[in-house]
C-alpha cells in the first residue's frame, strides 16, 4: 500500500490583554486526491490594532485562502493558485479600506498573513507582515519568514494598497519536521526550547499550542496570541501518482469485439491502433458516438505508463474548449482502465496539408488561429501540450480544428505533486522546440514554436530549420540554428509575415512573442517595425540567395580575368 502525506496539527488562540481579538487562524487538511493534488493549508493573520476592522480583515484573509484555494484548478501550481487567491483578497480588502477610511490605512481593513501549503514533499510559504513561520531545529526555532516592519510600523500588509508583493518560498519536507506559525504576541516570548519541551511532555498538539500561548502570557505578552503547531508525520512515496490509486487498481480490459459492451459503451468497430493504445468507435448509453481508448498490452505491467494513460483522460476532463478534444461523460464508475472522448469525423492536419498543398494565407491563418485558441485553453490551466504536430490536429467537415492526443501534456500542478510523471521528451523533433534538447527552460512558448513550425510548413511545404533541431545538444547548438526565410519565388508569403514566423521560431524562447495573441496578430498585419526588417540586407533575409549571388559574381569575375589573361 502506498504512503501518502500525513500531517498533525494543533492550534490555540487567546484575546490576551487586549480589549478585542484581532487575530484569526484556520487550516484545512483534506484527504485522498484533494490532498495529493492541492495539499493542506495552514494560515493565520493578525489585524492591526489601530483599526476597528482588523478582525474582519484577518478573518477574510485566512478564510478566503483556506476555502477559495481549493476552488482553483487542480492543474495550477501552488504558487499560482494561492497567489491569485491572496491577491484577489488583498484587492477586496483595499477596496473596503478606501470605502471606510480613504487615505488612512491605519483605520482600514489591514492585516498580516502567514500561510503554508504542504503538497507532495514540499511546503510553500506565503508571507506578508510580521506574523511568523518557523521550523524546529534541535532546541532552536529557525525563522522561515522575514518581518515586513520599518520604523516600528508594518511596511507590507494585506489591504494597504491594490498591488501586493507576496513573499513566496518553497522548502523540502522531511518526516518529523515541526513547524510553528505564530502572531507577534507569541513569537516574541517563546523559544525553540519551549516548543521542544512541550512536545516531549505530550503528543497532543492542541495542548502544545495552548501551552506556548500560556507561556507568552506569563512572560508579559500584551497582544492577541495565536499559535499553530504542524508536524509532518509521513511523506508520499516517491513516484506515487497524484491522480489517486485508480491507475494502480483498474484492470486493462481485453480488446473488445464489435457488439460487446464496456460499462455501457457498445463497441461498433476498431478505428486505430498503435504501440500505446487501441481506439474503437463506440455508442454511449445516450446514443452518441464516442471514441473508446484502451491501453495496449505492452503497458499493462508498466505503472508509469498506466498513470500517463490515465492522465490523458484527466486532462481532457479539465479543458473546455471547442478546439480541444473533449472527454465524453461516464455513465458510472469505470470497471477497467480506458479513456473515452467525443467522436469527431474528420481528417488530421497532415492529411489536410496533403490535400491542400498550397493553401491561401487566410486558410493557413484560420487553422493556426483555432489551434492557438485550443492551446490557450491548455495554457490557462498551466498545461503544455508538448506534442503539437499535424498528426495531433483534427479538422472536421465544418472546418473546426481540434487538438488531440494528450499523452505528452505537462501539467504543472500534477508535476509539482508527482515529479517525473510528465515522462520523456516529445519524440517528433521536426516540431520540437530546441529548448527541450538544450536543457533550456520549457514553457508555453515551446508550444508556440511548434505552432509556428506548422504555419511555416503549411505555407512553404518545408521546415524552417530542416533537420538542424534534431542535432541540438546544448544551448550553443540552440543559438547556432539558422532560420530559412519563408519568402521565395515558390511561396506567396509576404516579408512582414516571414518576420512574424521568424520571431515565433526564434531559437531563444525569450525572443519569441509574449503571447499567442501577439503571434496571431503579427500573422494578420505588419508589425510596427516590419519596414526595418524589409530593409535588412539580403544576407540576413535569405543567406542562400545571397551566397548564390556572391558565387555568381565571383564566377563572372573569374571568366573576365581568364579572358583578359588569355588575350
Amino acid at each position: 500500500m502506498t504512503q501518502s502525506l500525513h500531517l498533525s496539527l494543533g492550534q490555540h488562540a487567546r484575546q490576551g490583554m487586549k480589549p478585542q481579538m484581532q487575530d484569526f487562524h484556520g487550516a484545512l487538511l483534506p484527504e485522498g486526491g484533494q490532498l495529493a493534488l492541492k495539499g493542506a493549508v495552514v494560515a493565520l493573520a493578525d489585524g492591526i490594532s489601530t483599526s476597528p476592522h482588523a478582525r474582519t480583515a484577518a478573518e477574510m484573509a485566512v478564510g478566503a485562502l483556506v476555502t477559495d484555494y481549493y476552488d482553483t484548478p487542480e492543474s495550477w501550481t501552488v504558487q499560482t493558485a494561492a497567489g491569485r487567491v491572496i491577491a484577489a483578497t488583498n484587492r477586496w480588502l483595499y477596496g473596503q479600506s478606501r470605502a471606510v477610511a480613504p487615505g488612512d490605512p491605519d483605520r482600514g481593513f489591514v492585516c498580516t498573513l502567514s500561510a503554508m501549503v504542504l503538497k507532495g514533499c514540499e511546503a510553500h510559504l506565503f508571507h506578508i507582515g510580521d506574523s511568523r513561520i518557523a521550523r524546529l531545529a534541535g532546541d532552536s526555532l529557525e525563522p522561515l519568514t522575514e518581518n515586513h516592519v520599518s520604523g516600528g510600523l508594518l511596511s507590507r500588509a494585506m489591504g494597504i494598497s491594490a498591488e501586493l508583493r507576496i513573499n513566496h518560498r518553497r522548502i523540502p519536507l522531511q518526516a518529523g519536521d515541526v513547524f510553528l506559525l505564530t502572531t507577534d504576541g507569541v513569537h516574541a516570548h517563546v523559544t525553540g526550547r519551549d516548543l521542544r519541551a512541550a512536545l516531549e511532555r505530550t503528543a497532543d498538539l492542541d495542548a502544545v499550542a495552548e501551552h506556548l500561548v500560556g507561556l507568552a502570557l506569563q512572560r508579559g505578552s500584551r497582544d492577541n496570541l495565536t499559535a499553530q503547531v504542524l508536524r509532518v508525520d509521513a511523506l508520499p512515496d516517491p513516484g506515487t501518482a497524484a491522480l489517486g490509486d485508480e491507475a494502480a487498481v483498474l484492470p486493462v480490459p481485453p480488446l473488445p469485439k464489435p457488439g460487446q459492451e464496456i460499462d455501457g459503451f457498445r463497441v461498433l468497430r476498431p478505428l486505430h491502433h498503435s504501440a500505446r493504445s487501441h481506439v474503437f468507435l463506440a455508442e454511449a448509453p445516450d446514443g452518441s458516438k464516442v471514441a473508446l481508448k484502451i491501453p495496449a498490452s505492452e503497458i499493462v505491467e508498466d505503472p508509469e505508463a498506466r498513470r500517463r494513460f490515465l492522465l490523458e483522460d484527466w486532462v481532457a476532463r479539465r479543458i473546455d474548449s471547442p478546439h480541444v478534444l473533449r472527454a465524453a461523460p461516464l455513465p458510472g464508475p469505470r470497471s477497467a482502465l480506458y479513456g473515452v472522448t467525443e467522436f469527431v469525423e474528420g481528417v488530421t492536419l497532415r492529411q489536410w496539408m496533403t490535400d491542400h498543398p498550397k493553401p491561401s494565407l487566410d486558410e493557413a491563418r484560420g487553422i493556426v488561429t483555432q489551434v492557438a485558441d485550443g492551446l490557450r485553453a491548455l495554457h490557462r490551466r498551466e498545461m503544455i501540450h508538448q506534442d503539437i504536430r499535424p498528426e495531433n490536429i483534427l479538422i472536421d467537415a465544418s472546418g473546426t480544428v481540434r487538438i488531440i492526443d494528450f499523452g505528452s501534456v505537462a501539467v504543472a500542478g500534477v508535476e509539482e505533486a508527482t515529479p517525473g510523471l510528465m515522462g520523456a521528451l516529445p519524440g517528433t523533433y521536426q516540431y520540437t522546440a530546441p529548448e527541450y534538447l538544450s536543457g533550456d527552460v520549457v514553457s508555453w512558448r515551446s508550444d508556440m514554436f511548434a505552432l509556428a513550425v506548422i504555419a511555416y510548413e503549411m505555407l512553404t511545404g518545408l521546415l524552417p530549420y530542416g533537420t538542424q533541431v534534431a542535432r541540438v545538444a546544448s544551448r550553443r547548438d540552440q543559438m547556432r540554428l539558422v532560420y530559412r526565410s519563408a519568402c521565395d519565388e515558390k511561396s506567396a508569403v509576404p516579408l512582414w509575415m516571414d518576420e512574424a514566423l521568424a520571431r515565433a521560431l526564434h531559437p531563444d524562447p525569450l525572443r519569441r512573442p509574449d503571447a499567442l495573441s501577439e503571434f496571431l496578430a503579427s500573422l494578420r498585419r505588419p508589425s510596427p517595425g516590419w519596414q526595418a526588417a524589409h530593409r535588412r540586407p539580403l544576407a540576413a533575409r535569405n543567406p542562400l540567395r545571397f551566397w548564390q549571388g556572391v558565387s555568381a559574381i565571383l564566377a563572372a569575375l573569374c571568366l573576365i580575368l581568364a579572358a583578359q589573361l588569355g588575350g
